[in-house]
């Protein structure tokens, strides 16, 4: 298939084809520099976010504390991605975007005060409920936890997971009421191509929760450095304390993005109403995205619900394990999708042409830097979580079981990051709809295949797949929930490409860029692997940037010996 960046032969006349391309020519600074920004805003979260998994890494390892944390941070989620950044920009993006282009700031303003109100009403009091139904929410989040006050008084389990879950959700939900206003404020600041700030935002989450961590253990044992001599008891009350962390780091999160708010949006105009003009239209379009972003969550909720039956750790090694699966997907994949949904937003009817070129480029600059990302995870991903959780409480044991999860989350790592961008192409054409319906097809056959791999796999010992577990009580069922999450990606980018070729027949995959991305990759692991073999036995942390930038060198290097377009696009976004 074609991977050119030429107008696409569906307009009518030549002049058409003109316009298209010069109108895509002349936004694709904007997006680079916005992709920069977006990316750069990101990344510094993204570092703050790995510090703090390696903070509770540190102090909970892969055990009870850890899957309980899981569970904890995942119950509020269900609003905060309902309502937040995913809706936000389908429903609210577009159409305050097309405002703020035609100059209407008065209609702008109101409705976007609107938006907030309802945000607001909502949010609080699902925020509500979640407190005051906090045990029947674990209950159905996590029913194989019901039965540990028994497990407990028979000594054949350490800590009551489902009181503790109830307890730290109960200090952690209105969090999620927070970020959705947060969210808010994001799609405000990026319809006027402000993006670093609130991508950079949620640093300030990543910064309380640690914080509170180091401070909770110091102020419970006197040190903060003896996370492996902590008792039950003041595990158990650390784990309330990061949940505190979270709550005040979300607060940050939203305060620090007002005064750029107020900045763009003077004539800002607070309701409660669904009469203001334009909030009827983003409400019809609300309704199918928040089904999507439902059935989305409903697949995330599985994975907790299911490996709530597996053995101790599971979910603790699902959570390491999805934070490095999600950094290339927000990185590299939300980086250049959020910054061209305003863009494709902006493009009218009557050029298709530049949408398609413009979308068609995006794919490939998304997959330049996910391939060899896929590759590092799947070739040396041992060195990697080693290097980023190896530490207290988290040991080698774990670190291989997290690898071997990490792997199955990273055969779906490139299906994931392009899905997203053609999630964008489908809002930005009004289409709300088709997302939603593909979105279950994805979570469908995510769980079929999960489900007879996970209890399977629950069966094997981590020792019989590698030395380091021999003496472990850790098994492979989250391998499972993760292999059937790569399955459902696939299935997932299929469907979206084929349900978008009516609308745009030439906005498709690049797949002929996509082996030759491909194939520099697998060049790039060969001389990484050699000199991991010949490296003296260092501690992972000298090893691990060794032979990640011996990788990336070879990686980057052939990519400009070969003439990777992509390759000068991303260098212009982090470099201005």
């Amino acid at each position: 298939m074609s991977t050119d960046s030429s107008p696409s032969p569906a307009d009518a006349s030549a002049s058409q084809d003109a316009s298209a391309s010069s109108s895509a020519d002349v936004s694709e600074k904007d997006g680079e520099s916005a992709a920069g920004s977006v990316a750069a805003g990101i990344l510094s979260s993204r570092i703050l976010g790995l510090l703090r998994e390696r903070t509770q890494a540190y102090f909970f390892g892969v055990s009870v504390y850890a899957d309980v944390l899981q569970v904890a941070f995942k119950s509020p989620n269900l609003l905060q991605n309902l309502l937040g950044e995913g809706t936000i920009s389908a429903a609210f993006i577009p159409i305050y975007s097309r405002m703020v282009e035609e100059e209407r700031y008065e209609d702008a303003g109101r409705f976007a005060g609107a938006i907030f109100g309802l945000l607001l009403a909502v949010a609080g009091g699902v925020a509500l409920a979640g407190i005051v139904l906090a045990e029947p929410l674990v209950g159905l989040l996590a029913p194989g936890y019901i039965g540990d006050a028994s497990r407990v008084a028979a000594g054949t389990l350490e800590v009551n997971r489902f009181a503790s879950a109830v307890k730290a959700i109960r200090i952690i939900f209105p969090m999620a009421g927070v970020l959705v206003l947060s969210a808010w404020a994001l799609g405000v600041l990026n319809s006027h191509r402000r993006f670093f700030v609130p991508y950079v935002a949620p640093a300030l989450w990543n910064v309380a929760i640690i914080a509170a961590l180091f401070g909770g253990a110091y102020g419970l044992t006197g040190t903060p450095w003896a996370p492996t001599a902590l008792t039950d008891g003041t595990l158990s009350m650390l784990l309330m304390v990061a949940c505190v962390g979270a709550l005040a780091g979300g607060l940050l999160q939203f305060l620090v993005q007002l005064p750029f708010v107020a900045r763009e949006m003077p004539g800002f105009e607070w309701s409660v109403s669904t009469e203001v003009k334009g909030v009827q239209d983003a409400l019809d379009a609300f309704g199918p995205v928040v089904a999507g972003r439902g059935v989305a969550q409903l697949s995330s909720y599985l994975d907790i619900f299911l490996a709530s039956f597996l053995a101790v750790g599971a979910l603790g090694a699902l959570r390491y394990a999805q934070l490095l699966y999600l950094l290339p997907v927000s990185l590299f994949g939300m980086s250049v999708a959020a910054s061209e949904l305003p863009e494709l937003s902006r493009l009218t009817e009557e050029k298709v042409a530049a949408f398609t070129t413009r979308l068609r480029r995006s794919m490939r600059q998304i997959t330049f830097l996910t391939i060899p990302t896929v590759g590092g995870y799947l070739g040396f991903g041992v060195l990697l979580v080693g290097a980023l959780f190896e530490t207290g409480q988290f040991g080698a044991v774990d670190t291989w079981l997290v690898t071997l999860v990490l792997g199955g989350y990273a055969l779906g790592i490139v299906a994931t990051t392009i899905s997203r961008l053609l999630q964008n192409a489908f809002y930005a054409i009004g289409d709300t709809k088709t997302p939603a319906w593909v979105a279950a097809t994805r979570v469908t056959v995510s769980t079929v295949v999960a489900v007879p791999a996970m209890f399977g796999l629950d069966t094997v010992p981590l020792g019989q797949v590698v030395k380091a577990g021999a003496d472990s009580t850790l098994y492979l069922g989250a391998l499972g929930l993760s292999l059937g999450a790569s399955v459902g990606a696939w299935v997932e980018l299929w469907r979206l490409r084929r349900a978008l070729r009516p609308t745009l027949p030439d906005a498709s995959v690049p797949w002929a860029a996509i082996t030759r991305m491909t194939g520099v990759a697998v060049v790039a692991l060969l001389p990484a692997l050699v000199l991991w073999h010949l490296l003296p036995a260092w501690d992972v942390l000298l090893v691990a940037p060794l032979v990640t930038a011996a990788y990336a060198t070879v990686y980057l290097g052939g990519a400009a010996l070969l003439g990777f377009d992509e390759l000068n696009a991303w260098t212009r976004r982090f470099l201005g």
